[in-house]
C-alpha cells in the first residue's frame, strides 16, 4: 500500500508541474499572442511596449520568467497582477477558496446522501412504481440548468414573498463561518440545494444502473443460493461494490467544481467564489492571477483524485496489486 500511495503521490506531483508548464506556454510562446499588447490596450505604441515588456519582465527568455513566475507564486507567495499593479493575487485568491469549498462540500453532502438513498432504493424496488418515479426526479434533476432553476429561486426567494414566507433569507452574497454560523448556513441553503439537484440527478441514475446491473453477477447468485435475503444482497454487497463507481465519478465532480466549475452558481447567488475570481481574470487577461487559479484549480482535481484512487483500492484490494 505504501508503494501504491508513493506512486500516485508522485503521478500528481508530475501533472501539476506539467500543467504549470503548459498554462505558462498557452499565455506566453503561442504565435501571434503578444501580452505586452494585451495589457498595453489597443492602439499602444512600441515606446509603450517596451515599456511594458520591461516592467513585467516579458523581454527576459521563456525559461526565466517560467521560473521566476513559479517562485513568486510557491516560494515567496508575492506574485502580482499585471492590471493592479503591486496588488498580490494570493490574497485574491484565498479570499475566495472557502466561499467555493462551502459551496461545493455543502452541495456535495446533500447530493451523494440523496443519490445514494434513492439510487438504493429505485434497484431494490424495480418492479413496483417506485423506481419510474424516482427515476423521473432524477431526469428532471439532469434536466434543469442551474442558472435557471437559480434564477427561479431567486424570484422566490429575494422577490415579493421576501418580506412574508422567506423573510428569513438573507440577501444574496457569501456569509463567512467564522462571522456568522447561522448567517453562513442560511446563505448558502439555497446555493447547495439548487446546485445539487443536477449532480443528485446524475447519481440516482448512475447508482441504480450499477446496482441493477450487479444484481445479475455471479457472486449474487451465488449468494442466492447460499440462502442470502434480496435486502441483504442489496445493501451488504450489490450497494458495497457500486461504490466503486461512485467514488470515480464523485471524485471527478468533486474536484471539478471545487477548482472553478461552479461559477455558474457562483454569479447567479453573487459568492464571490474562485470561478467568478478566474472568470475576471480571464477577462481582464491577468496572466498571474489565471496562473494562480488554474494551479489552484489543478491542485484540487489532481487531489481528489489521488485520493480517489486510494478509496478505489481500499475498495477494490485489486487495484493495489495492479
Amino acid at each position: 500500500m505504501t508503494r501504491f500511495v508513493i506512486k500516485r503521490l508522485a503521478a500528481a506531483v508530475f501533472v501539476l508541474v506539467s500543467i504549470s508548464i503548459l498554462v505558462f506556454l498557452i499565455f506566453f510562446a503561442t504565435p501571434g499572442v503578444d501580452p505586452a499588447a494585451r495589457i498595453a490596450g489597443r492602439n499602444a505604441d512600441q515606446l509603450t511596449l517596451q515599456q511594458v515588456r520591461a516592467t513585467f519582465d516579458l523581454d527576459k527568455p521563456l525559461h526565466i520568467r517560467y521560473v521566476s513566475m513559479m517562485k513568486h507564486l510557491f516560494i515567496d507567495r508575492d506574485l502580482t497582477s499585471y492590471v493592479n499593479r503591486g496588488a498580490e493575487v494570493l490574497p485574491q485568491l484565498t479570499q475566495a477558496i472557502p466561499a467555493t469549498l462551502s459551496l461545493v462540500f455543502g452541495a456535495a453532502i446533500i447530493w451523494l446522501l440523496l443519490g445514494l438513498i434513492l439510487g438504493i432504493t429505485a434497484a431494490g424496488m424495480r418492479k413496483s412504481w417506485v423506481d419510474p418515479a424516482i427515476g423521473i426526479i432524477g431526469i428532471i434533476g439532469v434536466s434543469l440548468p442551474v442558472y435557471w432553476l437559480g434564477e427561479v429561486v431567486n424570484l422566490i426567494t429575494q422577490g415579493r414573498l421576501h418580506a412574508t414566507l422567506f423573510r428569513w433569507v438573507p440577501p444574496l452574497g457569501y456569509v463567512p463561518f467564522t462571522e456568522s454560523p447561522g448567517g453562513w448556513f442560511l446563505a448558502l441553503l439555497f446555493p447547495w440545494l439548487t446546485l445539487s439537484l443536477l449532480y443528485a440527478g446524475i447519481y440516482i441514475r448512475v447508482i441504480r444502473s450499477e446496482i441493477v446491473s450487479l444484481m445479475q453477477e455471479d457472486f449474487i447468485k451465488t449468494e442466492r443460493a447460499k440462502g442470502a435475503g434480496e435486502k441483504r444482497i442489496l445493501i451488504k454487497h450489490a450497494s458495497r461494490m457500486s461504490l466503486i463507481t461512485v467514488v470515480s465519478l464523485f471524485g471527478l465532480d468533486f474536484g471539478a467544481l471545487v477548482g472553478g466549475s461552479a461559477l455558474l452558481t457562483e454569479v447567479v447567488f453573487g459568492i464571490q467564489g474562485v470561478g467568478r475570481l478566474t472568470f475576471t481574470a480571464l477577462q481582464n487577461f491577468d496572466l498571474p492571477l489565471i496562473m494562480a487559479t488554474v494551479m489552484y484549480a489543478a491542485f484540487f482535481i489532481v487531489i481528489a483524485n489521488a485520493i480517489v484512487d486510494l478509496v478505489y483500492a481500499w475498495i477494490d484490494p485489486r487495484v493495489r496489486r495492479g
